[in-house]
């Protein structure tokens, strides 16, 4: 039997109606848009805000501030390619058994050498033990935390610890800035309220049990990754392997075996092997062409590891790591770069002709940003070449 053929244009359809970027898909909350691409980027939280913006109508920042810290229904939890997500609070314990656990692992030894090579012990291991139990209870009795006042409040995470040893990477540390990270891998704490605005890298520290208002709940590494797939698959399928072992960061064992699990088919495209869920071979119309500003490092741009079929233009837009920044969308395709300028104006760049009307609707919804972000000037951790100079 020969496997359905998706092309380029059906894929492009499935990228802007689930990931809400079609006006006729948003998504009614900042939870929805999560869900919409699984889990919402957010190393930079100028990402999560600016994410939610692009796929729902009349949310405002107050709004996604309000489901972290009031409603508590997104998360900020360590996951897949040791990156920090915004997650749907059902999905933590998914992700929790099915990346974080494994990174922490993996952290904590990694951490029990440089405690050794710093020599602050005759048995790094020991110490670490006892300094992990001293933050979690200092850290409940007290609620939240920031760094700085868990380490006044625990003396052992003021010891001065030396990474990177004899490279030109070489910083010497306190302990707390290394362990307060680990213990959240390990789903002991989350990192609560920010510390200031909304566009702030810095959070109060809480203990999970006391931010979810239940214990951490366990699942099955392999069931988890299955739900993963599953999951991914919904929102970004179809996907070769290649996409899943580069977006999971698994080895591919255990992506094949994730993929085992979950009822699937494999499709073409063109050229290459696909995969889709068993229910999920419908057709998908393009839609109207549609704009959108998507913000560094953005859920959907990052999405697969091939993207010539959505990102034929790359130049410029990515930096020397890979990293995608802030881009311009049409009709599910990058079509440039965007950036803001420090008195407020949000900035287009286009790297191909795409007509005037698309130039007419990037240029409103532009606007639009710029109206969502008011005062707010912003500052990505990532700016690649193109999008820097359109700031000048």
């Amino acid at each position: 039997m020969t496997a359905r053929h998706l092309d380029v244009a059906e894929r492009r359809a499935r990228l802007v109606t689930r990931h809400a970027l079609d006006p006729s898909t948003r998504a009614d909350d900042p939870v929805g848009a999560a869900r919409s691409v699984v889990a919402l980027h957010a190393t930079d939280p100028l990402t999560v805000f600016l994410s939610v913006r692009a796929r729902t109508d009349g949310v405002g920042p107050e709004d996604i501030e309000r489901a972290f810290v009031e409603d508590r229904s997104l998360i900020r939890w360590l996951g897949w390619r040791r990156t920090l997500f915004a997650v749907p609070r059902e999905l933590v314990p998914v992700i929790h058994a099915s990346a974080t656990r494994a990174v922490a692992a993996r952290e904590r030894r990694s951490l029990i050498g440089v405690v050794a090579r710093s020599a602050i012990t005759v048995d790094p291991d020991r110490w670490l033990d006892g300094v992990e139990h001293v933050v979690v209870e200092a850290l409940t009795a007290r609620g939240e935390a920031t760094t700085s006042e868990l380490i006044e409040a625990v003396p052992a995470l003021a010891a001065p610890v030396r990474t990177a040893v004899g490279t030109r990477w070489e910083r010497t540390h306190r302990a707390g800035v290394l362990v307060l990270p680990l213990l959240a891998m390990q789903g002991r704490l989350v990192r609560g309220r920010p510390r200031g605005t909304w566009v702030s890298s810095q959070f109060y520290w809480a203990s999970t049990e006391a931010w979810l208002g239940t214990p951490l709940e366990g699942q099955d590494p392999a069931a988890a990754r299955a739900e993963v797939v599953r999951r991914w698959l919904r929102a970004f399928g179809p996907g070769t392997e290649a996409d899943l072992r580069w977006w999971t960061g698994w080895p591919v064992r255990d992506v094949r075996a994730a993929l085992a699990a979950v009822p699937h088919v494999q499709v073409d495209l063109g050229g290459a092997v696909g995969h889709v869920l068993a229910d999920d071979l419908d057709p998908t119309p393009l839609p109207e062409p549609t704009a959108a500003l998507l913000p560094t490092l953005d859920p959907t741009t990052m999405g697969w590891r091939d993207r010539d079929w959505y990102f034929d233009r790359p130049n410029g837009l990515v930096d020397s790591a890979g990293n995608v920044g802030p881009t311009v969308w049409w009709a599910g395709r990058v079509v440039g770069g965007w950036a803001q300028r420090p008195d407020g104006q949000v900035v287009t760049g286009l790297v191909e002709d795409v007509g005037a009307d698309a130039r007419r609707a990037i240029a409103d919804e532009a606007d639009r940003v710029r109206d969502w972000l008011g005062p707010v000037r912003l500052a990505p951790g990532v700016l690649p070449p193109y999008q820097r100079a359109l700031v000048h």
